[in-house]
């Protein structure tokens, strides 16, 4: 989707993995390995993308580590573009609308690293109904063109895999909590 507006490959997978978990940062020969292009290529993406003000880059030791810049006024539609191509909001709205015991949805595995794999990992935490359940992710898995994994936990389980390091980079994608005071702040209560 994002190939007939921005023309770099390159660019494309540099904004795709920086901006699907903003607290990922990322240094050249990373990213020139992990898209399997010269670092050239990645070099010249990175400069641009940092002249611009898209990303911040900051050294450290002799690797110089670059990440979304959260600060630019581009950052919400960059993040909301790449969240929309990647298939990740699509999924959270489908699960959310239909699931209502649901408390908070965490992306977990290659997405949460910002890799676009077309397998999304996702753990669910609340009292959810397994055919329901079953039954979204098919029909969003067609719309998306993605596989998606889900893993059903409570908060207790979910805590316990965190502490043990089980579940790898973890990022929340939406909370119960969050949507009420969101909701409340937009109709002035």
């Amino acid at each position: 989707m994002l190939s007939g507006v921005i023309t770099s490959k390159t660019k494309i997978n540099i904004l795709v993995k920086l901006f699907l978990n903003p607290a990922m940062k990322a240094y050249l020969r990373e990213l020139a390995s992990e898209f399997k292009v010269s670092t050239n290529s990645v070099r010249t993406e990175l400069n641009n993308l940092t002249k611009n003000g898209v990303l911040v880059s900051e050294r450290e030791g002799r690797n110089v580590y670059y990440r979304a810049n959260t600060e630019h006024p581009l950052f919400p539609e960059l993040s909301s573009m790449v969240r929309k191509i990647t298939g990740i909001d699509e999924l959270a709205h489908s699960v959310i609308d239909r699931l209502g015991n649901l408390e908070t949805i965490y992306l977990t595995g290659d997405y949460a690293e910002g890799k676009d794999t077309g397998i999304i990992d996702v753990i669910l935490i609340g009292r959810i109904n397994r055919e329901k359940l079953d039954d979204v992710i098919v029909k969003t898995e067609r719309y998306i063109g993605r596989k998606v994994r889900p893993l059903i936990l409570d908060e207790k389980e979910f805590d316990l895999l965190l502490k043990k390091g089980t579940l790898g980079n973890v990022m929340k994608l939406w909370n119960k909590n969050t949507q009420k005071l969101q909701q409340e702040r937009e109709n002035g209560e």
